[in-house]
């Protein structure tokens, strides 16, 4: 049971991190205010980081790395270009970018509680993913 909610909870972050990551990269081009971008860019790169953290665990395990469902990835592209056509502002940017980290705080958060048995070091990257998550909203709140 360990090695399975181990597995599966690493899995969701592995997906968490590469949503984030994919997220930022539609909207950075589109942001004017010098701060936010480097705000955008310093979160991409500590996600990628800790994808790569993930990655090497997933590999440990010799399981696979998850992608975010087609369904998410979709979803969230139609929600950012119809939003960014409608208004393409830096406080657009922000609330999108806030949307998708208070929906992966939520979603990790889910997971942490679903796979109980996942052993320390998964649910302390759970732990960090979500923290680097809150620190972005809040970084953000002034743009909005």
């Amino acid at each position: 049971m360990i090695y399975t909610d181990t597995v599966k909870l690493l899995r969701e972050c592995d997906a968490g991190t590469k949503m984030a990551v994919t997220s930022i990269d539609e909207v950075l081009e589109k942001v004017r205010d010098t701060e936010m971008k480097k705000l955008l860019q310093e979160s991409k790169s500590h996600h990628e980081k800790l994808g790569d953290e993930i990655h090497s665990l997933l590999n440990s395990h010799g399981t696979e790395e998850k992608d975010p469902t087609p369904m998410a990835k979709g979803m969230s592209w139609v929600k950012t270009n119809v939003k960014m056509g409608m208004d393409d502002s830096d406080a657009t940017v922000a609330d999108l970018i806030t949307d998708g980290c208070n929906m992966g705080i939520k979603s990790l958060n889910r997971y942490l509680n679903q796979f109980k048995a996942a052993d320390h070091k998964s649910k302390d990257i759970s732990t960090k993913l979500i923290s680097i998550e809150e620190k972005l909203c809040k970084d953000l709140n002034k743009y909005l």
